[in-house]
């Protein structure tokens, strides 16, 4: 039976790995490499048996004469085409079947062949199938897959509100105040205020606690 087809879980990751080897390709890249490029945390050894598969390193991690002569082109057409050889002659079975069609193979097609020739389950198969239209679209064949960081906004911690505790609404009743515009005599001018309030209630607090708060709520503000 063949190789077993390499996948990984992250294909941002492996896209980013590609586009620092373009940058400075080292002697050696080992699972240390990628983790200290911070890359697939725990999950290094799927990038680095990738890597092995398209023959960019060999199986004590060197840097091979393929990987010299494709990521020393500065081109990005002429890097992709170079990149798609090596896809295409790791993926060779894959290619014998299916032709240059391969390329554009949609993914239930692709997690048949795999599944069929790795004997792979239905997840690892699906895996091994978006693992090969990563290196696709790296090949010049589809649209890159990036790896988009979190800003600091969305790694902070939300505060929860009541609603999202309890399933309940928490909009406060607004209240309507009328004054009467006394500058004039004997002419009354009426207007309207609307008071909206938002209330950030702390997750970790029971019924008890928000019912103080309402309360409290009611009695300076709304009746206050």
């Amino acid at each position: 039976m063949a190789e077993r087809h390499p996948y990984f879980q992250t294909p941002g990751h492996f896209s980013q790995l590609v586009t620092h080897l373009r940058r400075s390709f080292p002697s050696t890249v080992t699972a240390d490499t990628i983790k200290k490029l911070g890359l697939a945390p725990k999950n290094e050894s799927y990038l680095i048996n990738t890597l092995r598969f398209i023959a960019l390193i060999d199986e004590e991690g060197n840097k091979t004469e393929n990987a010299s002569k494709v990521f020393s082109l500065h081109a990005d057409q002429l890097f992709q085409k170079g990149f798609g050889d090596l896809v295409k002659k790791a993926y060779s079975e894959l290619f014998s079947l299916h032709g240059d069609s391969s390329w554009g193979l949609d993914t239930d097609s692709l997690i048949s062949f795999f599944r069929q020739t790795d004997k792979s389950s239905a997840v690892v198969g699906k895996l091994q199938a978006n693992t090969f239209k990563t290196l696709v679209a790296i090949s010049g064949h589809g649209e890159v897959p990036e790896k988009k960081p979190k800003t600091k906004q969305e790694a902070k911690k939300l505060p929860v509100s009541k609603e999202a505790v309890t399933g309940k609404s928490t909009k406060v009743k607004e209240k309507v105040l009328e004054q009467k515009d006394e500058g004039v005599s004997n002419v009354k001018r009426d207007f309207g205020l609307t008071v909206r309030i938002e209330i950030n209630l702390p997750a970790e607090g029971n019924q008890e606690t928000y019912d103080r708060i309402f309360k409290s709520i009611r009695e300076n503000l709304l009746n206050g």
